[in-house]
Order: C-alpha cells, then structure tokens, then sequence
C-alpha cells in the first residue's frame, strides 16, 4: 500500500504482506538446501508430523526450528531421537501464523551420533562397567511409607503433579521437598547436594527425583556424574522419574526404581489408599467367615458333646456292647488258636512218644547191660566159688601173707557164713619184690 505523505509517496506494509515477502524471497534465495546439525526436542504429532529443533553438535548457540510432514516422516528408515546427528533436506520457510522461520524437511538420514548423545554413551559405559546400573545392588521401595521426599525445583510442574497425585491417592503420606534446581550449569551439584542431605537426615522412607519432560541438553543434569554417585549413594531407596516414558536418564538407570513420569513416581512410591481400604475391607470379611465357621465348627461340636454328656446310660450301653462284641471275638479268637495250636501239637505228641518209648527201650538195655557187668563183679559170687574174705580185728581187708603173723585172729568170710581163725603159720611165697 502506497501512503502520500508531504506529496511524496512511500511504502507501507501490511504484516501478512510483509511475512508473505519475506517467504517469497527466502524460497527463491534457498529453493532446496541440505543442513546438518544435532536433532533437539524430537516430537511426533498424533496426525504423523514431526516438530523438532536442530542445532550445531560443537554447541553454538543457533536453532532452526523443523516441521516434517507426515508423508516425509513415513519415508524414514530410522527413529529419530534427541541427540543424534541428521543431514535434513528441505527448503526455508515462514510460518506465518508466528512469523516464525522455519525450515520443512522433505528428507532426513544419520549423519552419525551427535556430540551430546556421544558424550551420554561413553558416560553410560564407564558408569555401567563400574557397576553403579547393577539389578543386584538396587533396594526395593517401601511398600507403605510414612514420609516421602521429592528432589525438584519449587517452581517445576513436577512438583505439583508429585503432590497431587500423593493428595489424591495417599493424603496420610507426608510430603518433604528437598528443593534443586534441575536444569542449568549449576543444576548438577545442587541436585547432589539435596540427595546427600536427604540421605543424610534420613527423614524419608522414599526419595523421588523428578523433573518434566524436555530436549536431551534440558534433562542433561541427569545424566551428570555427580548425580548418578549421589543415587547410588543414597541412604533412602530411590525412585527416578524424570521426563515423558520416551526418556532415559543416567538417573534412571542408577535410581532403585524407575518411573516413566513423575506422576508415575508418585503413584509407585505411595500405593492408594482406596486400594488399600478395599484391600483390608476384603481381608476383614475373610476373617470374619473363617471366624464365623470356626465358631460354627465348634459349637456344633459342643453340642454334640452335650449331647453324649446328657445321655451318659447310651454311652455306657454302646460301650457294654462294644466289650460284649470284643470278648466274643476274643473267645472265638482263642478257640481258634487253641484248635490251631492243638491240631499243630498232634503229630509232635506222637513224635513225643515214640522217641520217649525209644529211648526208654535203649536205657532199659543199657540198664540189663550194666546189671550183668555189676554181678559179675559181686564178691558173693566169688566166694561161691570156693574163695574166703580174710579181714583182721580192726576190719581191714587182708590181702598179702605179709599183713599176717602167727598167732594173730583172723576173720574170714564165706559164702554161706562167717569163721573165726587164728594163724598157726605163715608161708609167703617168694617172686618179685619178695625177700
């Protein structure tokens, strides 16, 4: 629009007009341009665009905001995320709506991995062969804590959505800020420095870290060396939520628990108290129906005692019956055993008896045996035979002429009798040993 001013016409643009100029000269200056840089804030709509940032890998300071339509994102061989190198071809552009350049990719590709994302992979290894990432040394959280404390900034939505969630699922669970902040230069040690101090007061029965979502350089302090030593050394378990699902931090990887967003953190640390309530409510009502059938159980029982206690007579009757029963049994029990034992003691009788007549009859021959050997020996027999028994006053048996003298009186005993003699001689016969 041309304004005359003093007779002198001049140029008066109209914001669109001007947006629009600048577009047009922009696309015939850069029609088509390949550019490298370090992809930063990756996002995909849920219409399939793709809005991110690129910016130089040796950290300068310039952005260039990207718009990738869906039919260039489908295109794509690789997921693109935050950190990574990418040559993206496209044209410069306006967004008018915003008066915003922008450049609209038609093709992206890896030109490797960027310098950040590069540093976080090197970080990640050496921590890792360390073994600070271990699943053995990580500690289970306290499955109903008292205290729970949150490492964040004051000012972080983190913080709100971490206390509403607790108001609303645990308002018994008392809340402890340890505040950071949690991105900047300075944002590292001081996040250190909270989770010594709550390790330190030991206050807490949980420690959640969390932070929002944001680009690789936002979360950065979370993946700094300090913090991750800080978790790992960490009195209290910790639990790590920091960024969207899609993010992983040295935090998360080192914490005790990870949770995709700091709402989730709170909902891990803290289980709701409805649940809860409904939890011990059902543990109630079993109790009670096990109480209940216990003491059914049990009265049933009683009364069944009772029972047998008011009718004592029925109880002796069935027991009377009972013995009755057992002593038939047991007087069957002994005829059988005795009819066994005596049809078992017939044939050994028998067997008895024939060896007792046996040897009866062996003994007895033996006995006539003996007999005869025994009167063959007896003196009365000898002196029958013509032969005396000469013994001397005192009795003793005379059996050599030299036990004789003349004169001496002499007894001697016949087969029919006794005689009286005296010795009118003595003739011993001379042999061996005589004089």
């Amino acid at each position: 629009m041309r304004v005359a001013e003093g007779g002198a016409p001049r140029l008066v643009w109209s914001v669109a007009a001007l947006v629009q100029a600048v577009a047009d000269t922009l696309a015939a200056r850069f029609p088509v341009c390949v550019v490298r840089g370090e992809l930063s804030a990756f996002a995909r709509a849920a219409s399939g665009h793709c809005y991110f940032s690129l910016k130089d890998a040796d950290g300068a300071g310039a952005l260039l905001r990207c718009a990738m339509f869906r039919r260039a994102a489908g295109l794509l061989d690789f997921a693109p995320a935050d950190g990574q190198l990418v040559e993206l071809r496209g044209r410069l552009a306006v967004y008018e709506p915003r008066g915003e350049l922008q450049f609209v990719v038609e093709g992206m590709q890896r030109a490797g991995a960027g310098a950040l994302f590069e540093q976080f992979l090197r970080l990640k290894a050496r921590l890792e062969a360390q073994g600070l990432f271990e699943p053995g040394r990580k500690r289970p959280v306290a499955a109903f804590p008292r205290r729970v404390g949150v490492v964040t900034s004051l000012a972080a939505a983190a913080l709100h959505d971490v206390l509403s969630t607790l108001a609303r699922r645990s308002p018994h669970v008392e809340v402890i800020v340890y505040p950071s902040p949690v991105q900047g230069a300075e944002a590292p040690a001081a996040l250190a420095q909270a989770l010594a101090a709550a390790s330190a007061r030991r206050e807490v029965d949980t420690l959640l870290l969390v932070r929002g979502g944001g680009s690789l350089e936002d979360l950065w302090s979370f993946n700094d060396e300090r913090v991750v030593r800080a978790i790992v050394g960490c009195a209290v378990p910790v639990v790590c939520g920091v960024g969207h699902e899609t993010d992983v931090t040295l935090a998360d990887l080192a914490a005790d628990l990870r949770a995709p967003t700091p709402t989730a953190a709170a909902e891990l640390a803290a289980p709701a108290s409805a649940a809860c309530a409904e939890a011990l409510a059902l543990l109630q009502r079993r109790a009670a129906l096990r109480l209940h059938g216990a003491l059914d159980t049990q009265a049933q029982r009683l009364d069944g005692l009772a029972l047998r206690l008011a009718r004592p007579a029925a109880g002796v009757r069935a027991r009377r019956q009972q013995l009755a029963l057992l002593g038939q049994r047991l007087a069957a029990a002994a005829a059988r055993q005795a009819e066994r034992r005596g049809a078992a003691l017939a044939p050994l009788g028998r067997r008895l008896a024939r060896a007792a007549a046996v040897d009866l009859d062996a003994r007895a021959r033996r006995l006539d045996a003996f007999g005869q050997r025994l009167a063959a020996l007896d003196p009365q027999h000898v002196l029958a035979r013509g032969y005396a028994w000469l013994t001397d006053d005192a009795g003793r048996v005379l059996q050599s002429a030299r036990q004789l003298h003349v004169g001496q009186g002499v007894r001697a005993t016949l087969a029919d009798g006794h005689a009286a003699l005296t010795v009118a001689g003595v003739d011993p016969e001379s042999g061996p040993g005589g004089d």
